[in-house]
């Protein structure tokens, strides 16, 4: 019989995933790359939303994170709308360049 992974170990590991999500959103300034980074940390809130399920023994948690896929799912599809249609009136996905909300 398998042993189930400690509790510690998967949270550690949703912990450094966020804080690289992180710090790749506050030091990148290529649009994909920071909706990457956002998507890197969504992917570990859901893997503390099913540790968390997995200790309590209940569904919660995964149904929980089913609701995050689905929103980061949407958040992508306008996300990157968004970039392709600056793309391509601007011709740069540099978040520094793009001053389309300035007045």
């Amino acid at each position: 019989m398998m042993e189930k992974i400690p509790a510690n170990y998967c949270l550690l590991l949703s912990a450094v995933l966020f804080a690289t999500g992180v710090v790749g959103v506050l030091t990148r300034r290529n649009a994909v790359l920071i909706f990457m980074s956002i998507e890197i940390m969504l992917n570990a809130v859901n893997l503390s939303f099913v540790t968390f399920a997995r200790e309590q023994g209940s569904l919660h948690g995964q149904v929980a994170a089913l609701f995050v896929i689905a929103v980061a799912a949407a958040e992508v599809a306008v996300g990157l709308s968004i970039i392709v249609a600056v793309f391509r009136g601007k011709e740069t996905v540099d978040v520094d360049e793009i001053n389309l909300m300035k007045w």
